[in-house]
């Protein structure tokens, strides 16, 4: 009878958590169906009384119409730069920092790294207006230069998640590799990195999502229409119109931005899954 009663408690606890997962999971995709239900729509169908997730009728040139009203490929273009660019400062910047911390012995190494992750609890907004009046004193507003240069010195949220996949590697692999006269930067890069693939997607995964959708430091220092982002793209398309934003066009064109990332996830899911997994593991 025990036996029985324990079994049953089991099924029913997971049957709760399965449950609460599956709540979680409807609350969770219920406003992006709906954004996509109101894209499919006309303008006419997506104030009725009684609203219904499946449209009447498909209208599926909502999405071009987006486009051309949007411009939609020129501020994707301006996107896909940024993004880019930071993605190689973070990967770089984060990998090779995170490999110092991890795979050498240094005065100070601890302090250092402490120091490096107390920076994680200061907030954006604190250094926001110092760095806005170092550009501005160095002329580098209305650029490129204050969205991608940061990302070339480091993350610290990035250093210490890649440091802690780099310290579950063997050190005997660069003892081995020292031996064969590889030198630091070496093993580095044709050792320690390829190990790490799952890790580094992982942190393109995060930063591209980031940077995708990023919508204050574009605001604040970039001024000339011609260099705004996806996410400057959909405001201002939503707030030039006369009387009132074109829910569908609009709703169509946010669809479309976040293909990207939707596709990214889906083709690196399994080793996304597997970096987070193993992040951690050795500290």
């Amino acid at each position: 009878m025990k036996f029985f009663s324990s079994k049953i408690k089991n099924r029913l606890s997971y049957t709760l958590i399965y449950f609460l997962l599956l709540l979680g999971t409807i609350l969770i995709i219920l406003p992006l169906l709906w954004q996509i239900t109101i894209s499919l729509k006309s303008s006419n169908t997506i104030f009725e009384l009684k609203p219904s997730f499946i449209p009447k009728e498909f209208n599926f040139s909502n999405y071009s119409e987006a486009f051309k009203e949007m411009q939609f490929m020129h501020f994707f273009k301006n996107t896909v730069y940024i993004s880019i660019l930071t993605l190689i400062g973070t990967l770089f910047s984060c990998s090779l920092v995170a490999f110092g911390f991890s795979r050498t012995k240094f005065k100070g190494q601890k302090i250092l790294f402490f120091i490096l992750l107390s920076t994680l609890m200061l907030p954006s907004q604190v250094t926001l207006i110092p760095m806005y009046i170092t550009y501005a004193k160095l002329g580098l507003i209305n650029s490129y230069f204050p969205l991608i240069a940061p990302h070339f010195f480091g993350d610290a949220f990035y250093i210490f998640m890649l440091k802690q996949f780099f310290s579950s590697i063997p050190k005997e692999l660069d003892e081995s590799a020292t031996i064969d006269g590889c030198s630091t930067f070496r093993i580095y890069w044709n050792i320690i990195l390829p190990l790490c693939v799952p890790a580094l997607l992982t942190v393109v995964l995060f930063k591209f999502n980031w940077v995708w959708n990023d919508f204050v430091n574009p605001l604040i220092y970039v001024n000339d229409q011609n260099k705004y982002t996806l996410s400057l793209g959909l405001y201002i398309f939503k707030a030039s119109e006369k009387f009132g934003p074109k829910w569908n066009y609009l709703m169509a064109a946010a669809t479309i931005m976040m293909l990207p990332v939707f596709t990214l996830y889906a083709i690196f899911q399994k080793r996304f899954i597997e970096g987070i997994a193993t992040t951690g593991i050795k500290g």
